[in-house]
């Protein structure tokens, strides 16, 4: 493998504990059964996505209480309470940053699937995001991981070159994503499982 010299992170579920249930809890709903149904058929992960690919979440939310008028409640809750649902750094992973950032031999960039309307309360919160070089928010780009246009980007707009490059993110998706344009990667479990992983490849 050539020496790795860029080293990419995605953030949520990496570095940013983000999670829609600690909103949508065991108490919010009637019944797990009723939540379960929630995120299988209104606010699904694939209705998410499309924010996070640059739609607006007025008309994305107005949209789905027309089709769901009965879930309108738990609908605007979705964007309406979600900083609660960005509950904070995961800070083991961010002490490997850390780590990785001191030894100044490397460059980082985030790629990142967010919404670009709240991109923002992030940055607010989170001060190791100012350690990147860059960062590629899904939202202003209007696509998102894993379709190759986004890693692409990244590579032009800072001059990676691929095989040079480790991508670190919790959903294999978008690991393989990565991979069909050459790009090294780490598939994401934990601060524990990812340590070995770089130390394993001299870059820690």
């Amino acid at each position: 493998m050539p020496e790795i010299k860029t080293i990419i992170f995605d953030l949520g579920g990496v570095l940013i504990d983000w999670n829609p249930k600690y909103v949508f809890d065991e108490n919010y709903f009637e019944s797990l059964e009723k939540r379960d149904h929630f995120f299988a058929h209104i606010c699904t992960m694939e209705w998410n996505e499309q924010q996070d690919a640059g739609k607006l979440i007025a008309d994305s939310t107005n949209e789905l209480i027309l089709q769901h008028p009965e879930w309108e409640r738990s609908i605007r809750d979705y964007y309406g309470r979600w900083k609660e649902m960005l509950k904070g750094p995961i800070n083991e992973t961010v002490e490997v940053f850390r780590q990785l950032k001191e030894s100044s031999k490397y460059k980082f960039y985030a790629l990142t699937n967010w919404s670009a309307e709240l991109f923002p309360v992030a940055l607010e919160r989170f001060d190791f995001l100012q350690w990147f070089d860059g960062i590629v928010v899904s939202g202003e780009e209007k696509t998102r991981k894993p379709f190759p246009e986004i890693y692409q980007l990244l590579l032009n707009r800072y001059t990676i070159k691929a095989d040079e490059a480790l991508f670190i993110d919790d959903s294999f998706r978008n690991i393989k994503g990565a991979e069909a344009l050459g790009i090294n990667t780490v598939h994401f479990l934990s601060a524990e499982q990812l340590k070995p992983e770089l130390e394993k490849m001299n870059l820690l």
